[in-house]
């Protein structure tokens, strides 16, 4: 039975991290990768028109989603899914656009998320997402993913391109370190807020190198199952686990 604090106390706004949470997120990610190239490419709408009208969608998800009041899984996770391919095509802008090498955009948004946590943890005195709730936190929180998705990019595509890996190599190598991470939480007292977002960084590059492998003709190192299969694969899987989510969370709503 809740008490009368607890029902006072605002609500979180963002998911608990679970199993689900990490499975979910690696979906998106990786499904904002080849949907952001599919509407680029094979769309033929080039860079600079996908990326406005992603940025136009995302502002009209993010409106939705800052009108809850509690964690609501389709808002989340659409949001998750939109700021996910706008992170996206913020990298490719620079890179592909403006010239900008990856070795700086890697460095640029590095800066950039250290200078988001350091105004979060000064303005709040916590980066922790268990206690994301009021709308101030919760703009410091999707500044934060922003930023992490367009970090991961370049990151993922410096490894995978600039450096020569290939996307397996990559995604190998990421995968490795998220699961470090995890052996150092689990074994080694890493701590839970430095853990999660490290984890939440690395796991872009990771799906982003996979949906590559994926996507990407055989010529370019990937399998040739394309971005229309990739994106549809994966969205279908994301509204899947997103749906199971809604209804679990029903059911304890009404318990």
């Amino acid at each position: 039975m809740m008490t009368v604090s607890q029902i006072d106390a605002p609500a979180n706004r963002v998911p608990e991290v679970t199993l689900d949470f990490w499975l979910i997120k690696l979906m998106a990610v990786t499904m904002g990768e080849t949907a952001a190239d599919y509407l680029a490419v094979n769309l033929g709408l080039g860079l600079t028109a996908t990326s406005l009208l992603m940025t136009a969608v995302l502002v009209v998800v993010l409106v939705a989603q800052f009108a809850q009041r509690r964690y609501v899984p389709w808002a989340y996770w659409l949001a998750v899914v939109m700021i996910s391919i706008v992170g996206t095509l913020v990298t490719d802008n620079l890179v592909d656009n403006f010239g900008v090498p990856l070795t700086v955009t890697t460095a640029v948004f590095t800066l950039a998320l250290a200078a988001t946590f350091l105004a979060w943890y000064r303005a709040e005195g916590t980066l922790s997402i268990h206690e994301v709730t009021t709308i101030r936190r919760e703009a410091y929180y999707w500044l934060a993913i922003l930023f992490t998705f367009a970090l991961g990019t370049a990151a993922g595509d410096l490894m995978a391109e600039r450096f020569g890996l290939g996307y397996l190599a990559t995604g190998i190598l990421f995968g490795m370190i998220i699961l470090s991470l995890a052996a150092g939480y689990y074994l080694m007292g890493l701590d839970a807020v430095l853990g999660f977002w490290l984890a939440y960084i690395f796991t872009r590059p990771l799906g982003a190198s996979f949906g590559d492998l994926l996507s990407q003709p055989p010529e370019y190192g990937g399998l040739g199952f394309g971005t229309i299969v990739t994106s549809a694969i994966f969205l279908a899987v994301i509204a899947l686990i997103v749906g199971l989510m809604t209804l679990r969370a029903g059911r304890q709503a009404t318990a």
